[in-house]
């Protein structure tokens, strides 16, 4: 499902902002993930960090990779947790054959962007991008800021 363009969610869990900062989001998508017992507990406790993940596609299935859900102390006692395990991510065979297209034709590059409960299922937003160079990385921080101290003069002239 493409998502429209909205960058907070109700019950999000997390969300990785270096993405936005490295790369420019085309497309978002949204995904359901395959999830064991432990990690739901520990997503519920907000133990999940998206930085360091990223999805790969692989014989037409989408995984999520490098994302670390620290396990609880006291969610499983007989299973051996592993933190950053490969999870599979639940999505349309149409949605995935577009990704695999974008990816493999014009060098796009699939991030996570955010993860939040949707009717009490773990969703993750998936964003199609292309990568910045340094200069445009400059560019965009020079046009938050502008954007900034031009809110804060018009709040200001409007008191």
């Amino acid at each position: 499902m493409i998502m429209a363009d909205k960058d907070t969610h109700e019950g999000t869990i997390a969300l990785n902002r270096k993405a936005r900062h490295d790369y420019f989001i085309d497309e978002r998508y949204e995904a359901g993930l395959a999830l064991l017992g432990w990690e739901v507990k520990a997503l519920r406790a907000g133990r999940l960090q998206l930085g360091e993940g990223f999805v790969s596609v692989k014989r037409d299935e989408a995984w999520l990779l490098g994302a670390h859900i620290s396990p609880l102390s006291t969610a499983s006692t007989h299973v051996i947790a592993e933190p950053t395990r490969t999870r599979k991510l639940l999505m349309k065979r149409r949605e995935i054959d577009h990704l695999v297209g974008a990816v493999d034709r014009k060098g796009y590059t699939l991030v996570p962007l955010a993860m939040y409960w949707k009717n009490g299922r773990a969703k993750l937003e998936i964003g199609l991008a292309r990568g910045k160079k340094e200069h445009d990385k400059r560019a965009s921080e020079k046009d938050r800021d502008w954007q900034r101290e031009k809110g804060r003069t018009l709040r200001a002239r409007n008191r």
